[in-house]
């Protein structure tokens, strides 16, 4: 899209916007019959650098298969999967359903967490790690490892090449609050040892987030996007494009650091009704990437 999209999207209501990224990913789509409304979309550029996936916590109360048939409606098929529900259990038979499922339904697994590791024991974080080879995932986004876990940790890294990213959770987090902490804990360790920028929690916890995407790099390994109203309010969550986070400098940011994973949408609010949300959130982040002259691609 040109540069007048700024101006579209600031005096669109949020259900016009809505509507109208709907009506020109349809044009995008449709047959010859509607080939004049596609005519009338100004083209984008070139495919998107940024990559679009869900985390599964935003389904948390709904079940695989039900997930799977939102994710469809929505056209997105990179899953950020976590241990709840059925998603993707941690015991081997029942994983390997869940693969099934997900293969059948073209939604690649390329991440999963937050998973905790919270015994500093071989056994345990083997049996993690184990989890994530057999689904074929490449990042462990990791929950709450002390520093002393880390260490353990890093060993399996390097045997099992899997990427671990620590996951900041703001100021309740007594050790890694913002993604500043984890890069000054895994400086000198291995490569793959990285971290999950939470842009909500980070905000909260005083960081510019835009900051922190060129200071992390190349050990960010994964984004979990949500929106605020309020950076000092974890309350104040809500759609992605109807909050003050910003959303097009952080696209630009990831991709000026030439970003290689996904921006994983955690819509944490509304857990009995998440779709509305979850759909006005990507309408908005793939008007904004067409704002930016890209096709969103997932």
């Amino acid at each position: 899209m040109s540069s007048e999209w700024p101006l579209v999207k600031n005096t669109l209501s949020r259900r016009d916007f809505v509507r109208s990224s709907a009506l020109v990913a349809a044009a995008c789509v449709a047959p010859s019959g509607v080939l004049a409304l596609a005519q009338e979309r100004p083209p984008a550029d070139e495919a998107s650098p940024i990559r679009l996936g869900l985390a599964s916590y935003t389904f948390r109360n709904f079940s695989r298969m039900q997930m799977i048939s939102f994710m469809k409606q929505f056209n997105v098929f990179a899953l950020n999967a976590k241990d709840v529900k059925d998603h993707l259990p941690m015991e081997a038979q029942q994983e390997t359903a869940a693969l099934a499922d997900y293969a059948a339904a073209g939604i690649k697994l390329q991440a999963a967490g937050a998973i905790y590791f919270a015994k500093d024991e071989d056994t345990d974080i083997r049996s993690k790690f184990e989890y994530c080879k057999r689904a074929g995932i490449g990042v462990i986004v990791a929950g709450g490892p002390t520093l002393e876990t880390l260490l353990r940790i890093e060993k399996f890294v390097k045997e099992y090449d899997i990427r671990i990213a620590i996951h900041n959770h703001g100021p309740e987090d007594k050790l890694w609050p913002s993604p500043l902490d984890v890069l000054k804990a895994v400086k000198s360790m291995d490569p793959r040892i990285g971290c999950c920028i939470d842009v909500g929690h980070t905000v909260r916890a005083g960081t510019d987030v835009v900051e922190a995407i060129h200071e992390a790099g190349p050990r960010l390994f994964n984004v979990h996007m949500k929106d605020l109203t309020n950076f000092q309010s974890k309350e104040s969550q809500v759609a992605v494009g109807d909050g003050i986070m910003p959303v097009r400098k952080m696209f630009e940011a990831l991709i000026a650091t030439k970003y290689q994973g996904f921006v994983d949408l955690e819509y944490e609010i509304h857990p009995d009704d998440p779709m509305p949300g979850v759909i006005a959130s990507f309408a908005y982040m793939r008007g904004v990437l067409a704002g930016m002259g890209f096709a969103s691609k997932g």
